[in-house]
């Protein structure tokens, strides 16, 4: 090829080099797994808060909406600068409010949501262009700094390379720096593993 450039065969490319990451999604016990109470309208949003709340006072996964007033705020805040620094990178997603997974999973969070429901999902069945990745939970890191710091899903394989492609050392990093990686899907989603 001419001025030095190189073909790649598709096993070089970043996609093949991870075939097998998951992403998950936690659920508390009495919730039904990947739904997003910003998608409801908001009456309905503040109630099913109240109601979670009211009837699971001591259960982590629902202290948030305890005060669902400020929690809302802040999360659409969050979830509109997501959307738009990922189109700034070049994402486009399908939906206003993303699905939120972790990659490879969190003890904590399963602990968080109670041990409850886990969605499973292969990364690679995401497209590309529907896909981010913020370093710990969104909304926690925007209440905190005011903003995020968001990848695209090349931009964290290339991550992964500077660990050698080792997938195992790139999550003791990210765990040792911010427990997990959240994962924010933009679109519907395929069907989850068995």
């Amino acid at each position: 090829m001419s001025n030095g450039a190189q073909k790649l065969s598709m096993m070089d490319m970043p996609e093949h080099k991870y075939p097998d990451l998951k992403i998950i999604h936690y659920c508390h016990p009495d919730c039904r797994p990947l739904e997003n109470i910003m998608r409801l309208p908001k009456d309905e949003a503040f109630a099913l808060a109240k109601k979670l709340a009211d009837s699971h006072p001591d259960t982590t996964a629902f202290y948030r909406f305890s005060d669902f007033e400020n929690y809302y705020r802040l999360r659409k805040a969050s979830d509109a600068l997501l959307r738009s620094k990922f189109i700034s990178l070049g994402g486009r997603p399908d939906i206003k409010h993303p699905y939120s997974f972790v990659l490879e999973g969190s003890d904590y969070l399963d602990r968080w949501f109670g041990c409850g429901k886990k969605t499973i999902v292969s990364l690679s069945s995401i497209p590309d262009h529907a896909v981010s990745f913020t370093y710990g939970d969104s909304v926690a890191t925007y209440q905190k700094s005011g903003s995020h710091e968001l990848v695209t899903k090349m931009m964290l394989f290339a991550r992964i390379a500077e660990f050698e492609n080792r997938i195992d050392d790139f999550l003791v990093y990210i765990r040792g720096k911010c427990r997990y990686l959240e994962v924010q899907v933009w679109c519907d989603l395929p069907r989850p593993l068995p």
